[in-house]
């Protein structure tokens, strides 16, 4: 890989780790954290700042960074065990959508990516997901997320089900608004194979733990499955009006609109993060490969 070096590419390792855990072993690592005592239990989080400790001297004015990434995670911990004491049948505190809108921000606006090399920035998402994972799993003990990466049977029947229904109405609309365009070649299977693998774990996985199950799942208590569906589907549209655009990208957020829809319905089956983040995968895998 170029440009990372044993230390950034240890930070990279040390960052996905605690996604791997509560993806292979949620239940197990959930429960032996909630056994801690309150205090070691909230401060526990700012372990996930030791990435940025040993990726180098990556950026002018690391030792803000180094106190933002040790204390953030932390900070995210707290305010969710208040929500977790203010509403404990889990119909959505402010301090939940407050965490939400931090988090969300800070990737999608790229807040903390200045701290890092263009190419290791993937890292300091990994950090956040890795934030927001344990402030809802361990602090919040919001259930009904889903994230299980042991993927069933039906995780794969309901995620290839909502990419066949989405397909037919995104591709047509895609290349009459201009914003799909065929490809002139086909990939080799290896290239196909390491595009599908990197999207599933890297993009459809963190933004369907996001979007579907912290948002969808806070919202589906409020307002039912149908308005929860729609409502995350539409933030989730206008979450890319940035993305391939200085302006306001209409096409994009209609786009992802549509699709946020189908990742909804893929993951309220059964709750289950893999089920959407096969949708997605499958999506932005095939627009990589054959269309733009």
């Amino acid at each position: 890989m170029p440009g990372w070096t044993s230390a950034s590419v240890a930070a990279l390792v040390c960052a996905v780790a605690p996604l791997l855990g509560f993806a292979f072993a949620g239940d197990r690592l959930v429960q032996l954290c909630r056994k801690l005592p309150l205090v070691p239990r909230l401060l526990l989080p700012a372990l996930f700042g030791v990435p940025y400790l040993i990726a180098g001297n990556v950026s002018p004015g690391r030792g803000n960074w180094m106190v933002l990434y040790f204390t953030l995670p932390v900070l995210v911990a707290i305010l969710l065990w208040h929500a977790r004491q203010a509403d404990p049948h889990q119909q959505g505190d402010w301090r939940d959508f407050a965490i939400l809108l931090i988090l969300g921000s800070a990737v999608d606006l790229r807040w903390l990516e200045q701290a890092w090399p263009d190419h290791m920035s993937v890292i300091s998402k990994l950090m956040l997901l890795d934030s927001g994972l344990y402030g809802f799993l361990v602090a919040r003990e919001l259930t009904g997320v889903g994230f299980d990466l042991r993927i069933h049977r039906d995780d794969v029947s309901a995620g290839l089900r909502e990419l066949a229904f989405y397909a037919p109405i995104a591709v047509p609309l895609g290349l009459a608004l201009g914003f799909l365009h065929f490809h002139a070649r086909l990939p080799d299977l290896k290239s196909a194979g390491l595009t599908a693998i990197f999207t599933f774990l890297f993009i459809a996985v963190p933004e369907e733990i996001y979007f579907r199950g912290w948002m969808q799942n806070l919202l589906e208590r409020r307002l039912g499955r149908h308005g929860s569906l729609i409502l995350t589907a539409a933030i989730f549209g206008l979450a890319h009006f940035n993305k391939r655009s200085s302006h306001f990208n209409w096409s994009y957020v209609l786009m992802a609109t549509i699709a946020g829809i189908f990742y909804g319905r893929a993951w309220r089956k059964s709750h289950r993060v893999a089920a959407s983040s096969l949708t997605h995968a499958g999506v932005d895998t095939i627009w990589a490969l054959w269309l733009t």
